[in-house]
């Protein structure tokens, strides 16, 4: 197994102790952050999450550097995402942070991509990641972890950049998914 599908299976190895840490009730005291209290725990986990969410474009960039891109990688990272970020979501709706209607949709995108993709590569066809999607995938990033942070930094001035920042992801969400079926129904359309 090569370095970038290991830092992979990490990714995806954090992703128990990152529910853990935002669901069981540790009692490890809280900071007030501004408006806000942020519970230790909570900061640990959105941590945990910058450094998954970051380990994602290292282990690209790295496999595609040096030539290392596996089928076993192809498969996985794209599931470690889903994984990461699904799960980071619904623990901001049980927390009582993000709307579950938001959740849902975001979710739901997810799930009608991974279904295209699978119907083109039945049909020997590889879907790639459009721009669009990238930039989704940045802009929910951005809004889990400063989400999990309790809004911090902005907290201090009683911004809610972390709300504002998952309704653009939203915005982004639902316009890529439109796109990448537009570009891509021809796979629908013509599949057997």
């Amino acid at each position: 197994m090569n370095i970038p599908n290991k830092i992979t299976i990490s990714r995806i190895l954090l992703i128990p102790i990152f529910i853990i840490l935002m669901s069981v009730p540790f009692n490890w005291g809280t900071w007030n952050i501004g408006e806000a209290e942020l519970p230790v725990s909570h900061f640990i986990a959105g941590l945990l999450f910058i450094i998954a969410a970051a380990t994602d474009w290292v282990d690209g960039h790295y496999a595609r550097k040096y030539n290392l891109v596996t089928n076993l990688g192809k498969f996985l990272d794209p599931l470690a995402d889903k994984l990461l970020v699904s799960a980071a979501l619904i623990i901001l709706v049980e927390v009582g942070v993000a709307p579950a209607w938001v959740v849902i949709i975001i979710i739901s995108r997810e799930f009608a991509i991974t279904g295209l993709r699978l119907v083109a590569a039945g049909e020997g066809i590889v879907l790639a990641a459009g721009s669009m999607g990238k930039l989704k995938t940045a802009t929910q990033m951005v809004a889990i972890a400063v989400l999990l942070l309790h809004n911090f930094p902005f907290s201090y001035i009683g911004f809610p950049f972390g709300e504002v920042m998952l309704y653009i992801s939203l915005l982004f969400t639902v316009i890529s998914g439109v796109d990448y079926f537009v570009k891509n129904w021809h796979v629908m359309r013509d599949s057997k």
